[in-house]
């Protein structure tokens, strides 16, 4: 079912890692119709409509999104609407993987380190935190700590990558004074109560927060048991927006070349910035338009940065403060590289949960120049 492709996608593809400007997720379908082949592509434009339409396709996964910008109307009048009328009328799903396929390991940024020869051994130019976690603090009888650990655990507390149920706690006393109104499990009213208690302490995916809590109130045993949530610091992790990495010594004319090889043809090709003769050591890379990166390149130690899109005034300003190389690709053949790389994700997982689905990856050329002439004047 569409559900269960969009669930695997999504388990290599994390949503919640797309920028907030961005549009993601499914766009067109029906999370119960089924799907037997997808075709992949950068672009959702109709002439790669027009493709999985022939192809029979039952899924579109397109790098871009269709509907980044607000929309009042999808009449097929112009061709976004002619691309989802097409798209509804064949039952073809779209799903949009964007930004949160450039942060993926694995995923654009990865695939474009791999084409200039970038090392194993890579960190993302602006990373994201790891999982969002908090700590949970709560208080409770020495009696009463398997049950609620059990029941905070089963909520999601406690989890992390390769274990579950982790907690912590310490022995003390606690006190309070019941008060008019009040019905509680121990103590009486209007007496000041002290008791044996432990402070049982878990990690808590700041998702999984709201459940835990109500985990808690259900099974502890106090009417008002008390409880403390600490936010801790997000530590950056592996995932993030473009790669910085190693590469084997190499002269930058050598490099552009041997990155032009590794790209699909288009009429942009490779424009450097930067002296032919210089030995890069250390590239940066990110997929699609990468300029609003240009600091994090600066604060890098890269001799080079590999991206699209860049513009004349970022650039001269750029290259005017640091010596650091440019070369500039055209935006549809940077991010083209995942498509084959994410296929063989998706079919790999279908058929490791014993299932079938055939794969294609669109070799339709969306890049919208489609030729150049070098300049006369001397």
């Amino acid at each position: 079912m569409l559900a269960e492709v969009v669930s695997l996608l999504d388990e290599s593809f994390d949503p919640s890692t797309a920028e907030d400007w961005d549009r993601i997720g499914l766009v067109t379908g029906d999370p119960d119709q089924p799907v037997q082949r997808v075709l992949f592509a950068v672009d959702p434009l109709p002439e790669i409509v027009a493709e999985a339409v022939a192809s029979d396709a039952d899924l579109l996964v397109a790098h871009h999104p269709l509907l980044l910008r607000g929309v009042h109307s999808v009449a097929a009048t112009d061709a976004k609407g002619r691309a989802l009328h097409q798209l509804v009328k064949n039952s073809c799903a779209l799903l949009t993987m964007h930004t949160n396929a450039d942060a993926a390991l694995g995923g654009v940024n990865d695939a474009l380190a791999d084409a200039v020869g970038m090392r194993s051994e890579r960190i993302p130019l602006r990373a994201l935190p790891d999982t969002a976690m908090a700590r949970i603090v709560v208080h409770v009888s020495a009696e009463q700590t398997d049950a609620l650990i059990a029941a905070m655990a089963a909520a999601g507390a406690g989890k992390t990558a390769h274990y579950d149920f982790g907690a912590y706690w310490t022995d003390g006393t606690g006190q309070f004074r019941p008060l008019p109104g009040a019905e509680p499990a121990v103590g009486k009213i209007g007496a000041l109560e002290r008791v044996q208690q432990r402070r049982v302490e878990m990690v808590v995916p700041r998702g999984r927060m709201a459940a835990v809590v109500h985990a808690l109130r259900t099974v502890h045993p106090y009417e008002e048991p008390a409880f403390t949530v600490v936010e801790e610091a997000g530590i950056p992790g592996s995932r993030g927006l473009g790669r910085l990495g190693a590469v084997s010594e190499i002269r930058l004319s050598d490099l552009a070349k041997s990155l032009s090889e590794a790209l699909p043809a288009t009429a942009h090709g490779v424009r450097v910035a930067g002296d032919p003769d210089r030995l890069i050591h250390q590239v940066a890379v990110c997929g699609g338009a990468g300029d609003s990166l240009l600091d994090d390149v600066a604060a890098s130690n890269a001799d080079a940065y590999v991206t699209s899109d860049l513009r004349h005034h970022p650039a001269t300003e750029f290259r005017a403060d640091h010596d650091v190389a440019l070369l500039d690709i055209a935006h549809w053949a940077g991010e083209w590289l995942w498509l084959d790389r994410a296929a063989a994700v998706l079919h790999e997982q279908v058929l490791a949960a014993g299932g079938q689905i055939e794969v294609q990856v669109s070799r339709h050329n969306t890049d919208p120049w489609t030729f150049s002439v070098p300049g006369g004047l001397a």
